[in-house]
């Protein structure tokens, strides 16, 4: 067993924790807060990830350092270059593999499934910001001063996932009470949707097997299938009316930018839910043997989860 340091304590950098310790790995998981799950064999620690000294002391001897930070949207500018700068130095001053978790934002507007070699064009800032860190750490890699990786995927939803989820917040309670949903976009267009467990495993599968390095993968993520089809699958496993799915117009969103940094900030993205948004995962499935929770599976631990959540409020 190794040691292995988990840079961010949200949605994903929790999950990895847990499923490293439930391997019997000792795990330091870093957070501004300290927070994160309370389990044997995880170490939470507050500390600012953009303090290259202080990272490189946490990750001096890991096997593995996991960039799974998640700065808000509106300050990705300001946030991602020093954080950035500060893991991959704190990964190669360590010589622990360096394991990011990335987004499909590095990509043009597909007009096909996206592939991991796909060229980084990127039509928004976000996704400059995104394929500029990964640059950076595969000329690093390719120089032979650290080794690196970064497992992409789609949106996010499962367990844990609240309100920057699209299948989050925003879509499971309002569905399990009875409430119309209104989507971002197009809700009848093919969507990629990657479960947050799957993200998990795949990131810990990359920084345990040498395969993994120098190159992008996709996280292992089911056929795509539309807003509108999960939200009708999602009714019938949690046997409720299904209350319906409309479209949020487009001025709404616009509008509500101007009070609420988050909608403004998606304004860029909207390209993501107004056409086909679809990746291939073949690669990392085929190379490492895992493939993706079935989607029925996924959205019943959902919404158990939401329940369960709900329960406790109550």
């Amino acid at each position: 067993m190794g040691k292995h340091v988990v840079a961010g304590a949200g949605q994903v950098g929790s999950q990895v924790a847990g499923l490293l310790a439930g391997q019997g790995h000792e795990v330091v998981l870093v957070s501004r807060s300290g927070s994160g799950p309370d389990l044997p064999g995880v170490t939470r620690v507050a500390a600012d990830a953009a303090d290259g000294r202080r990272m490189t002391g946490l990750a001096r001897g890991a096997d593995a350092l996991y960039n799974c930070v998640n700065p808000p949207y509106h300050r990705w500018a300001q946030d991602w270059p020093p954080l950035a700068e500060s893991l991959l130095c704190a990964a190669r001053e360590s010589g622990a593999g360096y394991v990011i978790l990335g987004n499909l934002y590095v990509y043009a507007a597909p007009g096909r499934p996206m592939r991991e070699d796909d060229p980084l064009t990127p039509p928004s800032a976000k996704g400059e910001i995104r394929a500029r860190m990964w640059r950076q750490a595969l000329e690093a890699h390719r120089a032979g001063q650290v080794r690196v990786t970064e497992v992409r995927g789609s949106d996010y939803f499962g367990p844990g996932c609240l309100d920057q989820s699209h299948l989050g917040e925003r879509l499971v309670p309002r569905l399990l009470g009875g409430k119309t949903v209104r989507m971002i976009g197009d809700p009848d267009q093919p969507h990629s949707w990657t479960y947050v467990p799957d993200v998990a495993a795949a990131l810990v599968t990359a920084a345990t097997d040498d395969r993994s390095w120098g190159r992008a993968w996709h996280v292992p993520t089911t056929e795509p299938i539309t807003a509108r089809q999960v939200a009708e699958r999602m009714c019938e496993i949690a046997g409720v009316r299904n209350p319906g799915v409309r479209s949020m117009p487009h001025w709404m969103i616009r509008a509500g930018g101007l009070v609420s940094p988050m909608l403004a900030e998606l304004e860029e993205l909207r390209y993501q839910f107004v056409r086909p948004f679809v990746m291939d995962s073949a690669d990392f499935q085929t190379t490492f043997g895992v493939t993706p929770t079935p989607m029925d599976e996924a959205l019943a631990a959902t919404i158990a989860w939401w329940r369960d959540r709900q329960a406790r409020a109550a």
